[in-house]
């Protein structure tokens, strides 16, 4: 057992033995041949699978005033795949694309959810699904007033995007999180931090 935070560097102990490319069509999927060493000293082959669909930005918009926030809902067919009725309540959330995360992000949620909002604030960062996807999210917050509301947002057509705004109250976004209503992990991380450092010391100095 270690205290430390500290990882070890990896860079000595990995031996990549071969990639190979399992699919290249909407995004890439590669098998890895690796020996590495382990913590007692002996090296071990392995192998593992990594699905390689660049990094993204994720954002919740909120409002102290009202105590709400915006959030989409839209058909994920993976989830419904895995027996979820397939409709998710999500953040808006889209891949950089070469764009910085600040920039991205900034542009999905107008084309999302309809509001322009020019202030973004980055609060983390994380990896989503260890594993397997290489994926990297970077969390933003930001301040929304009806004023900033430009279109009807929805998505882009051409992508397949079918979007819907919702408006909730923030206590109806943590209940929806303990009812099963949202069960999108980047969605119940960014309405947890707003609830723990947005909307809650609002709420004890009133």
């Amino acid at each position: 057992m270690t205290n430390s935070l500290v990882p070890p560097s990896m860079q000595e102990r990995l031996r990549i033995k071969k990639v190979e490319t399992l699919a290249d069509d909407w995004y890439v999927l590669k098998k890895t041949t690796f020996e590495i060493q382990r913590r007692d000293g002996t090296w071990q082959q392995q192998s593992r699978e990594t699905y390689d669909r660049g990094n993204g930005a994720t954002i919740l918009l909120y409002n102290l005033t009202r105590r709400t926030v915006v959030l989409v809902r839209q058909f994920r067919f993976p989830v419904f795949a895995n027996g979820h009725p397939g409709l998710l309540i999500e953040t808006p959330a889209g891949l950089l694309d070469e764009a910085t995360p600040e920039e991205r992000i900034k542009a999905e949620v107008e084309e999302e959810t309809g509001y322009r909002v020019d202030h973004v604030r980055k609060v983390f960062e994380a990896f989503m699904s260890p594993g397997s996807v290489t994926e990297k999210l970077y969390f933003f917050v930001a301040e929304y007033d009806s004023g900033d509301k430009t279109s009807l947002g929805g998505g882009k057509h051409a992508e397949g995007e079918d979007i819907e705004v919702l408006e909730l109250s923030m206590e109806s976004a943590m209940k929806a999180i303990e009812s099963g209503d949202i069960v999108d992990g980047k969605t119940i991380m960014l309405l947890q931090y707003a609830c723990i450092h947005l909307f809650e010391p609002t709420r004890k100095a009133a």
